[in-house]
């Protein structure tokens, strides 16, 4: 069963590659052909996992493992591969090859309907997505009393369903309404005069490269370029690909986005190499490896020991230009609270509510309450309602994310899910690692990364995201660290307490 499931997973480690290709090097003439290459090899890799052959192989692996512990990494195998095939079997070939297919050419469009912020552009593929995703949710089937979106969801996070998420985000919206309610009034205003700053975008790259570096991303196990959308992407523990974006004034966009792509490639870096293809040398879920990513970027990269070590590394690549901040002012332009439109460049305190917003959209037009000609003005309307703002323009509006022109549709709670387990895993790891901050001071960054790699990284895919949760931290998943988390730091950087 290893064997057949390895070569599954050599085919679908060449479409990833692939896929980074097409996002970052890839001319734009090659669109077509990719396309055709991507739908092919899915195409393989379905038949390759759905043949008959590989469901006896699972048949007889189970019954060799019966006998092993449950979290044994051989019986977590069986257990997951059985799984994916149980789910892979519900869908159809030409189904699952006119999904890829349609991903590569759709994510071309909206890569050009961005650029020219016109969403009309890019609606008859979204339409055509949302009509698939439909397709596929009723092969996939969902349990009584749920909704289409459900069975979608539940390849990002297992078990994952739309009534679950409203549970979540109902209460904690209220929770950072109040919040951000205090800090509108507050007494003090930090400063965003480093957000504003002019630096070099070579330089840029150069110090962003030696961050990722110094926390513990291996380079000779991975690469940073750029793409239009930052992601994480690669083929194995020992050929990660992430990409970054840069503006010139706002070094911290691009090292907060390299900071939250280097979580992701760690957490990929950390896996099983002795494992490669199989589930146990694969990441738990979305929401755990969001939970890497929001971890680096938000308890790390934002936290002032961070910067009390980042402020002396500047000079050697800015030189003088960033002589005019002290300390306070960089740790204010990482944490000031701004509604903003972009979810990427969202500080801690909103970046929730462009979650939710997601959420609330997809779910709709995959439930067909919303019609993908509607997007825009309902979209338009979430954020003056969430966020008090008024969209410019379909660029900084419905056209901001990459993920439905690549039918991920059931990936975006993810975010808020991986943020309440980073604040939750984070806390623990303070406990458990005295002096922790103090070392990030010293550029230390090495227990915290040993920390995750022995409570996170190692177990592949034995947890689910709660089992993983209480298994850490001895608790269920919950907001209420995330709240310390932001109470502590915002609540005292506003004058407020």
């Amino acid at each position: 069963m290893a064997a057949k499931a390895r070569e599954v997973k050599l085919i679908e480690s060449c479409a990833a590659v692939l896929g980074w290709d097409q996002e970052t090097m890839m001319p734009e003439g090659g669109v077509e052909l990719r396309s055709a290459q991507l739908s092919h090899l899915a195409r393989l890799s379905h038949q390759a996992f759905t043949s008959t052959e590989m469901g006896d192989l699972i048949a007889a692996a189970k019954s060799e493992c019966a006998a092993l512990p449950e979290e044994h990494p051989d019986r977590v195998d069986v257990r997951e591969i059985e799984r994916d095939w149980n789910k892979a079997t519900k869908l159809p070939e030409a189904l699952v090859s006119e999904l890829a297919e349609l991903s590569s050419k759709a994510m071309h469009a909206w890569a050009v309907a961005r650029k020219a912020s016109d969403f009309s552009q890019f609606k008859p593929w979204l339409e055509r997505t949302v009509q698939l995703n439909r397709q596929k949710a009723e092969c996939l089937g969902w349990e009584k009393g749920g909704e289409p979106w459900d069975a979608l969801s539940d390849h990002y996070e297992p078990g994952l369903n739309a009534a679950d998420v409203q549970r979540v985000f109902e209460p904690l919206r209220t929770r950072l309404q109040g919040l951000l309610d205090r800090l509108k009034g507050a007494p003090r205003k930090p400063s965003n005069a480093f957000n504003e700053h002019a630096l070099a975008i070579a330089d840029q790259e150069r110090f962003v490269r030696f961050a990722a570096k110094r926390i513990g991303f291996d380079f000779s196990r991975g690469r940073l370029d750029r793409s239009t959308h930052p992601f994480c992407g690669g083929s194995h523990c020992n050929d990660v690909r992430m990409t970054t974006r840069y503006m010139e004034t706002c070094v911290l966009d691009a090292l907060g986005s390299t900071m939250h792509e280097c979580g992701h490639g760690m957490y990929e870096q950390g896996l099983d190499a002795t494992r490669i293809g199989l589930p146990m040398g694969e990441a738990a879920g979305l929401s755990v490896h969001e939970s890497q990513s929001r971890l680096w970027e938000n308890q790390v990269g934002r936290s002032r020991p961070f910067w009390t070590w980042a402020q002396t590394q500047l000079p050697a690549f800015f030189g003088d230009a960033c002589d005019g901040f002290g300390l306070q002012d960089l740790v204010d332009g990482a944490n000031v609270v701004e509604p903003g439109f972009i979810r990427v460049e969202a500080d801690e305190g909103t970046y929730n509510m462009h979650v939710m917003i997601r959420f609330q959209l997809e779910r709709a037009m995959i439930k067909g309450d919303l019609k993908v000609a509607d997007l825009p003005g309902v979209w338009n309307g979430l954020y003056k309602d969430y966020l008090g703002l008024t969209v410019p323009d379909d660029r900084r509006g419905c056209l901001q994310d990459v993920h439905w022109s690549m039918g991920a549709i059931g990936y975006f709670p993810t975010y808020t899910l991986g943020t309440l387990l980073a604040a939750q895993l984070f806390e623990k790891a303070r406990t458990d690692l005295p002096g922790l901050e103090e070392g990030f001071a010293r550029g230390d960054f090495a227990p915290l990364l040993t920390w995750l790699r022995t409570n996170v990284h190692a177990h592949g895919r034995r947890y689910r995201l709660d089992g993983l949760c209480r298994k850490v931290t001895g608790q269920p998943l919950s907001a209420d660290p995330l709240m310390r988390h932001l109470e502590g730091k915002l609540l005292p950087l506003y004058g407020l307490s």
